[in-house]
């Protein structure tokens, strides 16, 4: 497999489960501590080596990009206040390096059809996947462990987590027929199974290493679960066309900040550990 050096983020959803904060603010907009959501998702697909961001967009986002942008007012207004901290806070959002690219979603067609609007960009060659709504605190960025995980294995990968049996409904559910190693072959993947149907109890959340191939099957695909272009089904489609694709168990803590409690989850708990705060 070839280095990955585009990571697509998925960020036009209405975030509707935080309104009336995401009214006017995109839900990835969305701090835990002192930083959005997306700029965690971002930082992780920087530390893997990843050079370019691609974010499919919609209405009411023009937030994100106004954050990854430089604002010369703000940083001369810090400069003559001295505040030098919080200018360099401020100025290294992003590395210098780091291209960011802006694509809108005309139609909130689902999570497949958002990351085929990436193909004009992407093209042929892997590239990343990350949902900003999963935060996850690793020693190793999830991102970087999933591309490891690619180049050695020559293929795509999934990033999954064991859930309890009861929740299976809730997410892509993968089967291995291999519960030892960190990193194992798909064999099936089925979208949102009842428990008594599920493969397995392995998880895919939001992280994926995807070959481009990937675009030919999305957009031939109908549409699938809830009326919408399915990511799952595109992973599905390339297994089907004998593309080899891995689940791998990742290291780290996931939270769920597409959720009110997640959220709040991941404020106390980044919060103790990196901040030094104390929830009395």
């Amino acid at each position: 497999m070839k280095p990955i050096r585009t990571a697509v983020f998925p960020v036009a959803g209405l975030g509707t489960r935080f309104l009336p904060a995401t009214k006017a603010m995109p839900k990835e907009m969305l701090p835990v501590i002192d930083k959005p959501l997306i700029q965690y998702a971002v930082e992780e697909a920087v530390a893997a080596g990843i050079s370019t961001m691609v974010f499919i967009t919609g209405r009411n986002k023009r937030a994100i990009e106004d954050h990854f942008d430089t604002i010369p007012e703000l940083e001369a207004e810090l400069v003559a206040k001295h505040k030098i901290e919080l200018l360099r806070t401020v100025k290294n959002i992003i590395p210098p390096s780091v291209n960011c690219i802006y694509i809108r979603q005309p139609a909130p067609l689902g999570l497949g059809h958002a990351v085929l609007c990436a193909e004009p960009v992407v093209g042929k060659e892997p590239f990343a996947v990350l949902l900003a709504d999963d935060l996850i605190d690793a020693d190793v960025p999830v991102t970087k462990q999933l591309v490891d995980a690619a180049l050695a294995n020559g293929g795509s990968v999934l990033g999954v987590q064991d859930v309890d049996r009861q929740d299976t409904s809730k997410y892509g559910i993968v089967d291995t027929r291999d519960a030892s190693g960190q990193t194992a072959q798909v064999f099936n993947m089925v979208e949102k199974p009842a428990p008594e149907d599920a493969p397995s109890t392995l998880a895919v959340v939001g992280r994926y290493v995807l070959e481009g191939e990937i675009f030919d099957h999305l957009r031939t695909l109908g549409k699938g679960a809830g009326g919408e272009i399915q990511l799952t089904d595109g992973i599905a489609a390339l297994m089907q066309a004998k593309r080899k694709v891995f689940a791998h168990r990742y290291d780290g803590k996931r939270y769920d900040c597409g959720s009110k409690t997640g959220l709040f989850e991941a404020t106390v708990a980044l919060g103790k550990k990196y901040h030094g705060f104390e929830v009395k």
